[in-house]
């Protein structure tokens, strides 16, 4: 049997199959999101294999971060120049609802599995495409890693403490958020080909999808004709809204509206500053907010971290730690909403997973938390060729 999730949710994307594409992150990211779903999703990688393959940790030669986002897949290795084996793709294709990749515009053409090959042979196919920058336009033929995109789209710019040097976002934003279009896209697309529409050709490109997700940055700009700018952790229309010091580490408190701001100043036992027409609304508290930080610093730093987070808490303004993500997988709501699942690897070594963390009638998805061994499936899918009949597809190995 499969390591699966314990709990027996809905799985709505049972019976649709999607043949990926795709390697390291945006792409097998979109796939994983299906896979979890109830898609069967069959991986097709180069000999070598993907090559987040490679990336460590390893766990008896096993890469944690493929297995993060290659669970509940099967995998075939083919070399997609030779004939055969590109004939091999194009059947497997053919027989199921979805493409996925992540190459650069081109590439999938110059191999003939481009869109426009199946377009004419399977109308209802759904074939989505993730790039750097779009499938055509001045930059359409560029490659991008997450990085170049969230430099590219902005996010660079309002990320880290003012004056300081460029930082990237610590989670690959541009990869995740690319990868949740795609998922998004090729669902919305799949509920059209149910209702008797015909399929279509996605086109995701990261540059878009991370400047989408930027929705108050590009609305400030648009609003006033500036940049945003960077605020460290900082919020540019509410205050208090960021990282405080407190006498023994770091924490972080939310007061987004005038009553959480009353709150605030009872906490810090400091009235008056209701009373400071600096900080009479959320928009002078945010204008102001290096005048009262330097006011709440010295108040914070006469009490622990997790004093201040009680009294908080306990006021009703929202706060936390700074957590790493040992101390976050380890807070009891992440065990309530059951995110954490063991994973076995191919090899028989067991590791751990965050699984899906949605729930569907109150109930999480029962994700397969396997990953494939590269190329575990081939031989199974290489030898339906040949038998010239249509079995049902091979399960995964126990």
């Amino acid at each position: 049997m499969t390591e699966t999730r314990t709990t027996a949710g809905a799985r709505p994307l049972e019976g649709v199959r999607v043949v990926e594409f795709c390697q390291i992150a945006s792409g097998p990211y979109a796939g994983m999101l299906l896979a979890d779903f109830g898609a069967q999703v069959l991986k097709v990688e180069p000999p070598e294999g993907d090559a987040m393959r490679s990336w460590p940790p390893l766990t008896e030669g096993y890469s944690e971060n493929f297995a993060s986002l290659n669970r509940g897949k099967q995998s075939i290795a083919l070399d997609l120049k030779d004939p055969a084996a590109r004939e091999l793709a194009r059947e497997l294709v053919l027989e199921s609802d979805v493409l996925l990749e992540n190459s650069r515009p081109g590439a999938m053409q110059r191999l003939g599995l481009g869109w426009d090959w199946f377009a004419p042979r399977k109308p209802g196919l759904v074939y989505c495409s993730i790039s750097a920058y779009g499938q055509d336009g001045p930059r359409g033929g560029e490659g991008g890693f997450d990085v170049t995109i969230q430099a590219a789209a902005g996010v660079m710019s309002v990320t880290g403490e003012p004056g300081g040097a460029p930082v990237k976002a610590g989670v690959p934003l541009a990869d995740f958020a690319s990868g949740l279009y795609a998922a998004y896209s090729i669902a919305a697309l799949l509920a059209r080909v149910r209702a008797g529409g015909a399929g279509g050709h996605i086109d995701v490109p990261m540059f878009g999808a991370t400047l989408a997700i930027s929705a108050l940055q590009t609305s400030e700009y648009f609003g006033t004709g500036r940049n945003p700018r960077k605020l460290g952790s900082a919020h540019p229309r509410n205050a208090p809204y960021q990282a405080y010091a407190a006498r023994d580490g770091w924490f972080v408190i939310a007061a987004g509206n005038n009553r959480l701001w009353e709150q605030v100043c009872a906490v810090v036992q400091a009235p008056q500053l209701l009373r400071d027409a600096r900080f009479t609304s959320p928009a002078l508290r945010a204008r102001h907010q290096a005048e009262l930080k330097a006011l709440l610093d010295p108040l914070f730093a006469q009490r622990g971290a997790a004093a201040w987070i009680a009294a908080f808490a306990a006021a009703g303004v929202p706060c936390a730690p700074i957590n790493g993500y040992g101390e976050a997988l380890a807070d009891p709501q992440a065990a309530h909403l059951g995110l954490v699942q063991p994973q076995a690897l191919p090899g028989g070594a067991r590791t751990r997973t965050v699984a899906c963390p949605v729930r569907i009638d109150g109930q999480a998805p029962a994700v397969d938390t396997r990953p494939p061994a590269l190329d575990e499936h081939g031989p199974a899918w290489r030898a339906r060729r040949s038998d010239n009949i249509n079995p049902k597809p091979p399960e995964p190995r126990p």
